[in-house]
């Protein structure tokens, strides 16, 4: 049978060469004629045309189902593994060793045994009854009953036959090596005499030591708690393992020392058992009594041998103990799974913690509180700080803070941390690091660990570059740190002190700062820093409850008017959209969420009702807040009628003429003489609808002079986005590009030849902004100041002051901007500084650069931008400067006075506010107030107040313009001005503007003179009436009474340098005795050297200006802001007055939500017929 096959398998073989043949030729001519492939039908006529040979009888269908035998014949081998395990000796070692589950149960029986025996032993001693006499050999043989010794021959000769079967098992090529173990040397003691009393029965009562199987008992249960754990497959600690051994030693170390002692004794003071357990517990313990002593020598001897191996072996016990208690503190140990299971925690993941990270977190964590009880488990990959660990030995964290050393990219470490079984996981970077993408890929890293082990568990990242941050998108909040830094600084440019408003907005305060001080402006800057924003659904609100059907900006007024809330956002149910100031179209339904920013939220408020009557009785108004924050819930407003819009079909009340400002084209009205000014408040005057076309027209109908830059401008979406994941918002663009030469300040090229900021000829006053270098994060310092809301007639050109120059990619995003421009330089060099139009600038903004944020020293990575501030706040006085440090403690250097004693007031107000365990401790420090100094550490609050409120950072998002939602309105400020104080008070004024332009006010920025001792501006007034004048703490009607009878005019400018001499003038002169010749001597001296600097100081600047011929007209060293003080007021009472030069802070709605199409469209129109007739070039304007 086998040659026919052969010639059949032969014969199918010589077919399928001769089809390959056929094949392989085919495609040849093919690809010769056609030099294409051949295709499947080329190949299937080929098929068709060979005879197909017959299947072999291998894979023929009986065969498979039969079998077929000649396939045994093949030349193949069956190969086994693993043959060495099947070996008799193998087998039993798999079950005696290798084996956990059945090693285990090995152990678990000769533990077993070796409790047995001593047990035995104890009983065959219980029933000893020796003679009286002592004799010697009483020590060598016992009195040993015929049931003890069966069972303890048995059980030797079964502990015998093991010990030997491991020894075998266990036999690695040296005999002698098992034989000499101490293991093996205590079992042959303990087994052989019984087995050869068998075989010889005089030997039967011969003593044996059989109460050393106590040490074999020891050995065998530590091997049995190791098996039991790789078998459950869970690892225990090393701490465990320790503290085990040193108790089973001690245990071991007195067993055998009483057995011993008690055994010796038969052949002196016959002690019992227990008399001797009860003498080496004495000696271990030394104490030593005395009363129970050995008599005889051998059991002295014992003693000592005792003693010895005690002194020995102990400390080394406790040596290894201490180490890994040692260790143990340094990795933290692990969060136990009951206390994960039954209390809440939440983990934070930090690649390096800091004490003032740690206090940030915790103090704004545990402000909240409904989280009083829960605990936080850090996870860090570093050793715990020496400041970190004082911190958590204290009592009030050390119950609630625990502290694990590991990293999260360990699933023993997250276990440690019971990560699955957490609330939430904060996950921060670590800022300081000079490579800040090699900090954000850490932080991705740990969030995709934590994902993985605990995908249910909420993740709260922080990332410092935008551009990394669609790789945590995922993550349930998300702060960049560059996004909110440079929104931040950018609209502190237009609205003043914005980076304090939202610091104090995210901060968990309750508005007790400051209300002990003297000072009329840090009791009342301090009560309203209380204010947070909270929510509630309109159903279930008292404050919002009655407007359901009403509309926002009617709700937003009265619910001001009545409870002092001021509700600035909403968002409906079936929307996740938050919107900022809706406008009067929105009707508020019960399913709404209102949020609204108050001292507390209105579950843990008190409603006293029946105002109007107490108010008609005489008897005085008590509101919603308590005496000492004087913010009664009054009806002043209310007597003064409504004009709030409800419904769009609004009834103007009897006195609503009172309040009604007449628009720019009504009679007796607002003066239309405000128009031509800038930052003028008369935009909320028109309604948001109106605005565009209002902006169009008003630029269309200027001369050719005024709107040739405006003219050039047109609105649309950025074509070109830095990174993945900005918000796309509507901006003033330019028609073209902008060539990339041309962005380039201080270098002509072929399209333009100005070289500095002069020539541009620039109408409104510039922004500088000094910075290491362009990242991607500047872009959102851009988009906020030329987003589509800004009138085009106060838009300012923006100065990109970079130590080194940026590549094309940023270059390509910002070229679409107009007025954007950069230049290579630092602000430590005068001339750069000349030459980006310094002196033209209004506001410079100075970025913490990457380089500096770490520092050898703590602190000290700010002290280059510190020095470089402080010159220019010498050179230019005038100049309003921003600037971001990395240390929010460093602030206090900012404009520093070594003379001052109000400064140092003000650092003592500081501590005491620290002490009383403030979280807003700095909010006192003149620049933080004024909004002139930020850290981005401020906002870290913000991803922790997340927790509580989830839409913190949504809402932040808004007010910065990081986030366009369709329908939500905007931040921006309004100036009041002398038209404006007929209005008196901030209610009057939020009824104003809800029921002219629909804006919903905020908070109010507030200048006031103020006079520093011994400040370098102040002139003719000394230390000692500058602290009697604050001592004084005079109220803020008096302070403007004292105002009013120094000057005649009441609407001067309290910032202008020359009234606030003249005012310090005349204070001295009325406050101060006549001085003595010498001292009026010595002060025109100080006059003179003060003056002589200044004069020094400027002559430098005009000489640097020339020698790069710069014009020096501009300079002007003379006026500062020295003798001002700035502070922020966040819903402030109704009753508030309005002081001249008072910035409101409102939220205006979305121009875009309201605007009709064919009003659209028109403005699409103007924007083309501006494109086309109203180009004009950028030389004729002149600053």
């Amino acid at each position: 049978m086998s040659p026919p096959r052969r010639s059949s398998s032969s014969h199918s073989d010589r077919q399928s060469t001769e089809t390959l043949q056929k094949t392989e030729t085919l495609q040849k001519n093919n690809s010769s004629n056609s030099g294409v492939i051949l295709d499947i039908s080329t190949l299937k006529m080929a098929e068709v045309d060979t005879e197909v040979p017959p299947l072999p009888p291998r894979y023929r269908f009986r065969d498979l189902l039969l079998g077929d035998q000649t396939f045994q014949n093949d030349d193949r081998v069956q190969v086994e593994f693993y043959v060495n395990e099947n070996t008799f000796k193998e087998r039993l070692k798999l079950f005696f060793i290798k084996n956990q589950r059945s090693s285990l149960r090995i152990r678990l029986f000769n533990f077993s045994l070796k409790i047995l025996t001593c047990v035995l032993y104890i009983v065959r001693v219980s029933l000893d009854n020796p003679h009286d006499t002592p004799r010697w050999e009483l020590i060598f043989w016992v009195n040993r009953r015929v049931p003890v010794w069966a069972i303890q021959v048995t059980v030797a000769l079964i502990s015998f036959l093991e010990t030997m079967l491991i020894t075998y098992l266990s036999y690695k090529g040296n005999i002698w090596e098992q034989f000499f173990q101490i293991s093996f040397i205590l079992e042959m003691m303990n087994t052989v005499p019984f087995i050869i009393t068998i075989f010889w029965p005089p030997l039967t009562n011969i003593f044996v030591p059989v109460f050393l199987n106590c040490w074999l008992a020891k050995g065998a249960l530590e091997n049995m708690i190791n098996d039991f754990h790789r078998a459950i497959q869970r690892t225990h600690s090393a701490m465990f393992n320790q503290v085990f051994i040193l108790i089973c030693t001690l245990l071991c170390l007195v067993f055998t020392g009483a057995c011993g002692i008690q055994h010796l004794e038969r052949a002196g003071k016959h002690l019992s058992l227990f008399d001797s357990f009860y003498f080496c517990i004495v000696t271990f313990s030394t104490v030593g009594y005395g009363d129970v002593t050995p008599q005889i020598w051998p059991s002295k001897l014992l003693v000592v041998i005792l003693i010895c191996v005690a002194l020995v072996v102990l400390p080394l016990q406790f040596e290894e103990l201490a180490y890994l208690w040692m260790e143990s503190q340094k990795l933290g140990g692990n969060y136990s799974r009951h206390r994960a299971q039954t209390e809440k925690h939440v983990v934070l993941c930090v690649s390096s913690l800091k004490i003032d990270l740690l206090m940030d977190f915790l103090n704004e964590f545990y402000a909240h509180p409904r989280l009083q009880d829960y605990y936080v488990v850090i996870l860090c990959p570093t050793e715990i700080d020496i400041q970190v660990r004082r911190i958590l030995q204290i009592p009030l964290w050390s119950q609630r803070v625990i502290y694990l050393q590991g990293s999260a990219l360990k699933d023993q470490d997250l276990m440690r941390a019971k990560m699955d079984d957490a609330e939430a996981c904060f996950i921060l970077s670590s800022r300081n690091e000079v490579d800040r993408t090699a900090a954000d890929h850490q932080t991705i890293l740990r969030a995709w660990a934590a994902k993985d082990f605990a995908p249910n568990c909420p993740l709260y990242v922080q990332i410092l570059k935008p551009e990394n941050k669609f790789h945590v998108k995922f993550a349930d909040h998300v702060v960049c740190e560059e996004e909110f830094k440079y929104a931040m600084l950018a609209l502190n440019c237009v609205c003043p002190a914005t980076s304090t408003l939202v610091t104090l907005l995210v901060h968990t305060s309750r508005g007790q700062e400051g209300q002990m001080s003297p000072e009329q402006w840090q009791r009342t800057y301090g009560r309203c820093s209380g204010n947070e924003v909270y929510h509630i659904r309109l159903c279930d609100s008292k404050f919002f409850g009655e407007y359901d059907g009403k509309s926002f900006t009617y709700a937003s007024f009265h619910a001001h008017k009545k409870y002092g809330v001021c509700l600035i956002g909403v968002k409906r149910e079936d929307n996740k959209s938050i919107m900022l100031n809706p406008g009067p179209r929105h009707i508020m339904t019960a399913a709404d969420t209102c949020y609204y920013i108050n001292i507390t939220k209105e579950e843990n408020s008190a409603f006293i009702f029946k105002e109007e009557e107490k108010h008609n009785k005489g008897l005085p108004v008590t509101g919603l807040y308590d005496a000492p924050s004087r913010l009664p819930v009054h009806s002043i407003i209310a007597s003064m009628g409504t004009v709030a819009i409800d419904l769009q079909n609004p009834d103007p009340p009897e006195e609503s003429g009172k309040l009604t400002l007449p628009t720019e084209n009504g009679a007796g009205s607002r003066r239309p003489s405000i128009a031509p000014v800038l930052e003028i408040a008369d935009s909320s005057a028109i309604l948001p609808c109106d605005l565009l076309s209002d902006q169009s027209e008003d630029e269309t109908n200027q001369s050719d002079e005024e709107g040739s830059v405006g003219s050039d401008f047109v609105k649309g979406y950025p074509p070109n986005s830095p990174y993945i994941g900005s918000s796309p918002t509507l901006c003033h663009l330019l028609p073209q590009k902008a060539p990339f030469c041309c962005l380039r300040l201080d270098k002509g090229c072929t399209h333009s030849s100005f070289e500095d900021a002069k020539a541009y000829g620039f109408k409104n006053k510039l922004i500088i902004v000094s910075a290491e270098m362009a990242g991607n994060g500047l872009y959102n310092f851009i988009v906020p100041l030329r987003a589509y809301y800004r009138p085009r007639k106060e838009l300012n050109p923006i100065v990109l002051l970079l130590d080194y120059p940026p590549d094309n990619h940023f270059l390509e995003a910002i070229c679409c901007f107009p007025m954007v421009y950069f230049m290579a330089g630092t602000i430590d060099n005068l001339d750069n500084l000349l030459q980006c139009g310094i002196i033209y600038a209004d506001n410079l903004v100075v970025v913490d650069k990457e380089s500096t944020m770490s520092a050898e020293e703590d602190y000290m990575a700010d002290a280059k931008t510190i020095v470089n501030v402080q010159t220019m706040f010498r050179l230019f006085p005038s100049l309003s400067i921003i600037t971001e440090l990395t240390h929010p403690s460093n602030m206090r250097f900012m404009q520093f006075r070594a003379k001052d004693c109000y400064s140092l007031a003000l650092s003592k107000l500081e501590k005491i506010e620290r002490d009383k365990g403030s979280n807003l401790a700095f909010m006192f420090r003149l620049p933080f107030a004024a909004g002139r100094v930020f850290s981005i550490s401020m906002l870290d609050t913000l991803l922790y107040q997340s927790f509580v409120k989830d839409y913190m950072i949504a809402i932040a998002r808004l007010l910065l313009g990081l986030d366009t939602t369709p329908g939500s309105g905007y931040l921006c400020a309004m100036k009041i001005t002398e038209e404006d104080l007929w209005i008196r008070t901030y209610g009057r004024l939020f009824q104003k503007l809800c029921s002219s332009s629909a804006e919903i006010p905020i908070g109010i920025y507030r200048t006031e003179s103020h006079m520093f001792s011994t400040s370098e501006s102040q002139v003719s007034i000394n230390v000692e009436q500058g602290e009697e004048h604050r001592e004084r703490g005079e109220s803020w009607k008096e302070k403007t009474a004292h105002r009013n009878s120094t000057t005649s005019d009441q609407s001067e400018h309290p910032l202008l340098r020359k009234k606030s001499m003249q005012w310090a003038r005349r204070l001295s002169r009325k406050s101060t005795k006549p001085s003595s010749r010498a001292e009026r001597i010595s002060q025109q001296r100080l006059n003179l050297y003060r003056r002589s600097e200044r004069q020094e100081l400027s002559e430098l600047v005009k000489n640097r200006m020339k020698h790069l011929g710069l014009p020096t007209v501009g300079y002007d060293e003379m006026n500062d802001h020295q003798n001002t003080l700035s502070y922020v007021l966040i819903n402030p009472p109704p009753d508030t007055m309005l002081e001249l030069n008072d910035i409101v802070y409102i939220i205006r709605s979305d121009p875009l939500a309201h605007m009709p199409e064919e009003s659209q469209a028109g403005q699409s129109r103007g924007t083309r017929n501006q494109q086309e007739f109203g180009t004009e070039t950028r030389d004729e304007t002149h600053l």
